[in-house]
Order: structure tokens, then C-alpha cells, then sequence
């Protein structure tokens, strides 16, 4: 037991990285955490600078709907001697004309310039929910990868360790040499393993520069971990919360009150605007007089709105109530998944800390132990050290998922959750 005890640290070089936290390149001072990262893709992704510029010309948009038609000046020659001979002409008329539109229509027109615009700003606020939840999926896609790849150096450091007692051995005609081929084998897919470990974390970091505007094989180091405390949260509070302020019911919500108003501004085709003139009447040879005309057109053909305009925002505000519905029933769903998905990682870290990891390594410290006295092969380790390998991976998977599925769960709700960093 004395020698087992002297072994013990040794053997739990492997667990120190999901245990303790994350060392390495992530934990340096320069290194950029997950809300340097947001703020980083939020001053340089195209897509969000874009939406900004949409909303500024959704603005824009209202001031035009707040224009008056222009006045016009007419000029009108008659009775021209010749041509364009304007010094002769018998009779002109010099004035200007107004359209003046049925009351109500230019304030119904700007009340859905401005609803317009609501919608630009929900659906920029969509837009971020997106890319911060791409942030930080991918953020914590680097700390799964880099965790990993401390795992396959440790196990690859064992793997030749463990080689070098079984070519002691088999030297020494203690072991056999299948023994000693096997410890060969499991040393080149340690390494193997270790290669692949390393291209996924370059996979990674290239994903994230990506995302944060940069290129693509630029140096990239993190600061932050995937162990976190547990978030306490309820279903069904946070179903409430994400009908009430989800970006996506906002765009919604506008989209539906702007097909209300324009379904009013369609009945108000039988309201005629009127036109207002007021001219100089010039006739060679008489007094000047003055020319006042009102004109104002008349709804002959009544039907043609009822059939045409007047159905067509009939039928879209029909179909927008339909979709707001499903969209209601479809952010429940997200926020019931996302909430189900990090409750159920709960349970698989709490089952890892308490029973799975201390378990494993029970079994491979036995192994160990047994195997340096002689009492069981290299083969039999081999299969322990993976055991608990595999348990480790698993462990920081769960973590990942964890992390993945509260990230969800904020951006389904469409605010920030207390405890999740935003």
C-alpha cells in the first residue's frame, strides 16, 4: 500500500484537468474570455453592422411616410401664333395645385413606416441572440477540444511509460512478449490519438477567429473553463419570460399590428384625396381672371379593392395570426428542450463526480498496484487506463454540454438568464 500511495499522484495526473479547471494556454492573462470574445464579433461581423444600417433606414422610412405630396405649378399656353411663341399666345393659365390626402392616411401611413422599423430592431436583436449564442457554443467547442487533447498528452505519457516497464520486463523475461507488442500498439494510438486531439483544436480556434472577424490561423488563446456552477432555473417561468420578451414575438407582434393597419389603409382606397388648384386665366384682349378647381375621384369600380387589396391583407394578416401562433407553441418548445437538455446534464455531471470517476479510478489504481506486483498482465492495465480515459472524456463532454444547453436556453428565452455570464 506504501507503494500505492507513492503512485497515487502519478496516477491522478489524468483527472487533475476535469477536476481543478483548465491549465495551459487558455489561463494566460492575455488570453480572451467568453465576453471579450462577444464583444470582439459584435465591433467586426458583417452580418450585425449590416442590420444596424437597416435600422437606420427603417428610420429613415418614417420621415419619408411623414412627406406631404408636393405642390405643383402649372403653366398652361393656348392659341400660340407660332411655335412656342409663348409672347403671343391668346390665352394662358399660370398656377398651382395641391394634393391634399383624406384624413387619417398619412398618419396610418407613418404608423406602419414605424412599425417597420420595430420589426428591423427586433429582428437585429434576433440577429445578436444568433451570433452570441455561435460565440459561445464555439468558445466552449475550444475548451472541449484543448481538455481533450491535455487527456490524449497524458494517456500518450503514460502509454510510454507503461512501454518502457514492459520491455523491462519482457527483457527480463518477467512478461511476455505479446505483452510487450501490445504495449507498442497502444503507444502509437496514444500518439495517433494526440495528432487528432491537435487538429481539433485548430479546427476550433479557426471556427472562432472565424466568428470573431479574424483570420482564420491566427494565434487564439482562451480564458475561461468549462466547469461552472449549477444555474437553478424553472421551465416554466422561463416560458413566460421568452413569450413575453423574445426578440422573435416583438418582430412578430409588429409584423401583425402593420398588417392590421395596412389592411386599414386598404379600406381607406374608398376615401377619395383631393386635388386643389388655384390659377391666373389670361385671355388676350379681356380682364385677367382667376381659376379654382377641386377634383376628386369617384369609386366607380368599387369592387376592385374589395377583390383585390383589401383581400390580399385580409388573407396576410390571416396567415401572420396563424404563424404567431405556431411561434409561441415553437419558443415553449425551444425553452422546454433547452431547459430538459441542461437538467439532464446536470444529472450526468453529478453522476460522473460522484460514482462514475471516482469508480474508474478506484479500478485503474487497483490495476495499477496489482500489475506492479506481478499479479495481473499489461493487457489488463491497458484496458483499465482506457476505461478511465473514455469516463474522463465523457465527464467534459457532459461539461460541454452543460455549457451548450444553458447557452441554448438563453437564447430560447432571449434574455439572460441569472448566473449565465451574457
Amino acid at each position: 500500500m506504501a507503494r500505492l500511495r507513492g503512485l497515487f499522484p502519478i496516477i491522478l495526473i489524468i483527472g487533475l484537468g476535469a477536476v481543478s479547471g483548465f491549465s495551459g494556454p487558455n489561463d494566460l492573462p492575455d488570453g480572451l474570455t467568453i465576453s471579450q470574445c462577444i464583444e470582439i464579433s459584435l465591433s467586426q461581423n458583417p452580418l450585425w453592422l449590416s442590420s444596424e444600417h437597416d435600422v437606420r433606414a427603417s428610420l429613415a422610412r418614417i420621415e419619408r411616410a411623414k412627406a406631404r405630396p408636393r405642390p405643383n405649378l402649372d403653366f398652361d399656353s393656348d392659341l400660340q401664333p407660332g411655335f412656342l411663341d409663348f409672347g403671343g399666345s391668346g390665352e394662358s393659365y399660370l398656377g398651382v395645385s395641391q394634393i391634399l390626402e383624406f384624413p387619417g392616411r398619412r398618419g396610418l401611413r407613418t404608423r406602419i413606416a414605424r412599425l417597420e422599423s420595430e420589426e428591423a430592431a427586433a429582428d437585429r436583436c434576433v440577429l445578436r441572440a444568433e451570433i452570441v449564442f455561435q460565440i459561445k457554443e464555439t468558445f466552449f467547442g475550444v475548451l472541449l477540444a484543448e481538455e481533450k487533447r491535455n487527456y490524449a498528452a497524458r494517456n500518450l505519457a503514460l502509454a510510454r511509460d507503461f512501454l518502457e516497464k514492459a520491455k523491462v520486463k519482457f527483457e527480463a523475461g518477467d512478461a511476455a512478449r505479446v505483452e510487450y507488442v501490445r504495449a507498442g500498439v497502444e503507444e502509437s494510438k496514444a500518439a495517433t490519438a494526440l495528432a487528432v486531439a491537435e487538429n481539433r483544436i485548430l479546427l476550433e480556434k479557426a471556427r472562432l477567429n472565424f466568428l470573431l472577424g479574424r483570420p482564420k490561423s491566427e494565434p487564439l488563446n482562451l480564458r475561461g473553463s468549462l466547469i461552472r456552477a449549477r444555474v437553478p432555473f424553472d421551465v416554466v417561468s422561463l416560458v413566460e419570460r421568452a413569450q413575453a420578451v423574445r426578440p422573435e414575438m416583438a418582430a412578430m407582434n409588429a409584423r401583425l399590428a402593420k398588417a392590421g393597419a395596412a389592411k386599414k389603409e386598404a379600406g381607406l382606397s374608398y376615401l377619395p384625396d383631393f386635388s386643389l388648384g388655384l390659377s391666373r386665366h389670361r385671355i388676350a384682349g379681356e380682364k385677367t381672371t382667376w381659376d379654382f378647381t377641386l377634383s376628386v375621384p369617384v369609386p366607380l369600380f368599387f369592387w376592385q379593392p374589395l377583390r383585390g387589396e383589401i383581400a390580399e391583407r385580409q388573407a396576410e394578416l390571416l396567415s401572420l395570426e396563424q404563424k404567431a401562433r405556431q411561434m409561441r407553441n415553437s419558443i415553449s418548445l425551444e425553452v422546454e428542450q433547452a431547459g430538459f437538455q441542461a437538467r439532464a446534464a446536470e444529472g450526468q455531471i453529478a453522476l460522473f463526480q460522484d460514482k462514475i470517476l471516482v469508480q474508474a479510478r478506484e479500478v485503474h489504481d487497483l490495476f495499477l498496484y496489482s500489475f506492479q506486483e506481478g499479479e495481473i498482465t499489461g493487457i489488463e492495465l491497458i484496458e483499465a487506463r482506457r476505461t478511465l480515459i473514455e469516463a474522463l472524456e465523457s465527464y467534459a463532454d457532459a461539461l460541454f454540454v452543460y455549457n451548450t444547453a444553458l447557452a441554448s436556453l438563453e437564447k430560447s428565452v432571449g434574455a439572460p438568464i441569472e448566473g449565465v455570464e451574457n
